[in-house]
């Protein structure tokens, strides 16, 4: 599908020219939504590192940390923000089995009773928009206030994004097709590595 806007290719600003090569050592292309969004927004490379350094201070583990990221995603339909998502987990070789699993979390034996609390918490929010007393209570029993703040923050953070990609039908970019592809060349080039040494 092709986006509603078209994607800005070339650019005339270098703080922008700057964030597209950022972008392509990151992800190993610009990312679509970086072409139609950002391109559009005067500011948004400052406001774009912003949020990064926020998700960067979050102390949650990194697998729950994505699975509340792709879950929501997945909830609200999101293409691009699942693949963006599922990238990051495979560049932090975190292992496909649980995310593949997310639709089941209430009932796969891969999942701890911390992490269903999570994601049904999420799941509640992304849905309703609110939470049952139930949903926060069983959230409550394993995460501490600074927690809860962090997976609500962060189930906020990916509605935002996902409905700032979906009316305008940005789609998934192949970016986790392209971090298997890097992961499996890194692979490789440490295995040659290996076996020149024996």
């Amino acid at each position: 599908m092709v986006p509603r806007l078209e994607p800005i290719e070339k650019l005339e600003k270098p703080e922008m020219q700057s964030a597209y090569r950022m972008m392509r050592r990151e992800f190993g292309k610009v990312p679509t939504s970086v072409k139609v969004v950002t391109t559009r927004m005067p500011g948004s490379p400052e406001v774009n590192r912003t949020l990064q350094g926020f998700h960067e201070g979050i102390q949650l583990e990194p697998e729950l940390k994505l699975m509340v990221g792709t879950l929501t995603s997945e909830i609200n339909g999101c293409g691009f923000c699942a693949d963006l998502t599922q990238s990051e987990v495979i560049r932090a070789d975190l292992g496909m089995e649980k995310f593949d699993a997310l639709a089941e979390y209430q009932t796969s034996p891969l999942f701890s009773d911390r992490e269903r609390a999570a994601l049904a918490y999420v799941e509640e929010v992304t849905r309703q928009k609110n939470v049952s007393d139930a949903a926060f209570e069983a959230l409550r029993e394993h995460f501490d206030d600074r927690e809860i703040v962090e997976i609500t923050r962060l189930n906020a953070f990916q509605n935002y994004t996902n409905l700032v990609t979906i009316p305008l039908e940005i789609e998934s970019d192949g970016l986790c097709a392209i971090a298997k592809s890097e992961t499996q060349v890194e692979h490789d080039e440490r295995t040659s590595g290996q076996n020149v040494q024996e």
